[in-house]
């Protein structure tokens, strides 16, 4: 497969990587199976987080035998010092490895936690120090706000960002991409499918292979997505048809103006509404394994917390003022609460 320099870390990198939420899915000896054929196929780049249930420990059992060509990124979520440590030695251990080639600051969705991360006693020197031992090798940042993340690239602070891009969610993405260009900064696309909204391999990677250096991590759970992708990338134009350009504007037209992008402009709520997550309660359910969507801890635990929470709305409506897409959030989490209390009765029946 072809490769492409990831910004200024200098690593060669498969065109494509893979994403490490969807592998929890199958069992774990078939997910092994779906990373190493991946793996056969050409791919050099996973992406994981200690935030990913076992994930970790399901990509550290694949690349047992073949760590040295694998460049592996993974991600944590504090923004203290000593968490971010804890952290960084947990991955370690789960990965079973003595290095990760990119750690990434999880999930940095405001100013203030992007500070935080920089502040003395921040995660930021625990990354620094990691960097020097050579527990890690490259530093990022993955975050959802378009505002963090053109801060963080102009920082010069990290060396890979991870942002959601696809044909569907592209405004803030496209803007970014001429900005880690101009600073030499690697773009790792996560959503590359709109986190299941969109079906089509051949469109959704076709479009962002495009742009060339931006690595696509598209979530697999079965050999067939993965062979399907590393066909489409290694035997097929990447040049879009006008039917496909047509296709695209078409998908779009139905599902952009019923889709969030998770910018967060939403929040805060002043009753505490969670309401970036409520709008991707769907989305949620088809990327991460029932079991752990629903369980009474954890990932579950925060699902449930996330569903109360919209009891505290007084439908003041402030939240669509602000949305830059005219999303009609009240109704949108409306229809996501009856679909979450569908899933969870549809569960215990089971």
């Amino acid at each position: 497969m072809k490769t492409v320099k990831l910004g200024k870390t200098g690593l060669n990198v498969s065109r494509v990587g893979i994403g490490g939420i969807p592998i929890q899915r199958p069992p774990i000896d078939e997910a092994i199976k779906v990373i190493q054929r991946a793996i056969d196929l050409g791919v050099n780049f996973i992406d994981t987080s200690l935030g990913y249930g076992d994930s970790e420990i399901r990509i550290g059992k694949a690349i047992a035998d073949k760590r040295e060509g694998i460049i592996v990124a993974t991600k944590g979520g504090w923004r203290d010092k000593k968490s971010a440590q804890e952290c960084i030695e947990r991955s370690l251990e789960r990965l079973k490895t003595d290095y990760i080639d990119i750690w990434q600051f999880h999930g940095v969705n405001t100013l203030e936690g992007y500070q935080g991360v920089l502040s003395p006693n921040g995660a930021m020197e625990a990354a620094q120090e990691a960097l020097e031992a050579g527990r890690i090798h490259h530093i990022g940042i993955s975050s959802h706000s378009p505002d963090v993340a053109k801060k963080a690239v102009a920082s010069g602070h990290f060396e890979t960002v991870q942002f959601p891009f696809n044909f569907v969610a592209r405004e803030f993405a496209e803007e970014l991409v001429p900005l880690t260009q101009k600073y030499g900064t690697g773009f790792i696309a996560m959503k590359p499918f709109a986190g299941g909204m969109l079906r089509r391999a051949d469109l959704a990677i076709k479009y962002l292979l495009q742009f060339e250096n931006v690595i696509p991590i598209p979530g697999v759970e079965k050999i067939a997505e993965i062979e399907e992708i590393i066909d489409i990338v290694n035997n097929r134009s990447w040049v879009l048809t006008l039917q496909e350009q047509e296709k695209i504007e078409e998908i779009r037209a139905q599902v952009g103006t019923r889709f969030c992008r998770r910018c967060r402009y939403c929040m805060p709520c002043a009753q505490e509404v969670e309401i970036q997550s409520l709008m991707t309660l769907p989305v949620l359910w088809e990327l991460w394994p029932s079991d752990l969507y629903l369980s009474e801890d954890s990932i579950g635990g925060y699902m449930k917390h996330v569903v109360e929470s919209a009891e505290n709305c007084i439908q003041c409506g402030e939240c669509e003022e602000k949305c830059p897409y005219d999303l009609p959030i009240r109704e949108m989490i409306t229809e996501h609460i009856k679909s979450y209390q569908k899933m969870v009765s549809e569960h215990n029946t089971h």
